[in-house]
């Protein structure tokens, strides 16, 4: 009888153990509201259900560190980043870089915009930054490539200009929001980025008609998927596979990523994708030391030797 026990327990944990196997849960950081992204990626997690067998549960933080600390915590097994918010996942949350969006238009990549209403008097960078006192300024959540860390480096570091006191008010917002700040008047100037605006053009042309871009970044690459490193292999398997195969050929897979962002299909990928990234955020770092009054010479010099080593170490 005690053998019989043990036998159905053990049988009872391995059962316990293949279901949680079969199960994820995937984020989605906060580029718009929670409801705005479940309608756009509740039916890629179907399709990614009945394809797999795999469970999918979405999760839909507030904003991109809620992601992050759930993947950090195991709440959250998968996710949606930007290039940055994968950077911290990488470094902190146990996570790994396994596949990279394609757009529709078969590249890989998008920008970093800065967008004002159509009646804004301000058209170029210069006019923002030579105004900036009586700007009222609209940044992207901390985490954000496009929101925040290429803006921060791109437009304020370059031209040592501090975000945080050059303007007459900032407030921090996601993508979505600060299109419908603009749209409202409610910010002069905000960071966005191509995808969102795309996107507008495409369900709301005469919303995107009143959006003026007066700055673009260079090239950024395009948004990663993640997993944890411990996640069980033949979930990862069955994932990517489900992944890299996904809108190949079949239509309505085709309209369902294209209402998502203007996707169009994914390529494998590691966490070299984000060494870009990394260097584009050293580069503000140095700019930073460089421009930092309280900083005797002697500090000074060991935080850009430490920079530059960091840098030199990732072009190898």
């Amino acid at each position: 009888m005690t053998r019989t026990i043990r036998l159905a327990a053990l049988v009872l944990t391995a059962s316990a153990a293949v279901a949680n196997a079969q199960e994820i849960n995937f984020g989605v950081i906060a580029t718009d509201s929670a409801s705005t992204q479940r309608e756009r990626w509740e039916p890629f997690f179907r399709d990614m259900e009945k394809k797999t067998g795999i469970t999918v549960k979405s999760f839909y933080a507030p904003d991109y560190a809620g992601v992050i600390e759930a993947m950090r915590f195991n709440k959250v097994q998968v996710a949606w980043y930007g290039n940055k918010a994968a950077m911290e996942a990488v470094d902190r949350a146990n996570g790994e870089v396994f596949a990279q969006v394609m757009f529709a238009d078969g590249t890989f990549g998008y920008q970093s915009v800065l967008i004002t209403h159509k009646d804004s008097p301000y058209r170029t960078l210069a006019d923002v930054l030579g105004n900036s006192k009586a700007i009222t300024f609209g940044i992207g959540d901390p985490n954000s490539t496009s929101g925040f860390l290429v803006p921060s480096f791109y437009v304020f570091a370059k031209n040592k200009v501090d975000h945080r006191t050059a303007f007459k008010s900032v407030r921090s917002a996601s993508h979505g929001a600060n299109i419908q700040a603009v749209l409202a008047k409610q910010v002069d100037v905000a960071t966005n980025n191509t995808e969102e605006i795309e996107k507008l053009k495409a369900s709301k042309p005469e919303l995107a008609s009143q959006i003026r871009v007066i700055w673009e970044s260079p090239l950024i690459p395009s948004d990663p998927f993640v997993w944890r490193k411990d996640l069980d292999p033949s979930v990862k398997s069955r994932l990517k596979a489900f992944v890299l195969g996904y809108a190949k050929t079949d239509p309505q897979e085709k309209a369902i990523l294209k209402n998502i962002y203007n996707y169009g299909g994914f390529r494998d990928s590691s966490n070299d994708q984000l060494i870009p990234i990394r260097q584009l955020e050293l580069f503000k770092d140095r700019s930073k030391v460089e421009n930092d009054a309280a900083l005797d010479a002697a500090a000074r010099a060991k935080a850009l030797a430490d920079i530059d080593a960091r840098l030199a170490a990732l072009k190898l």
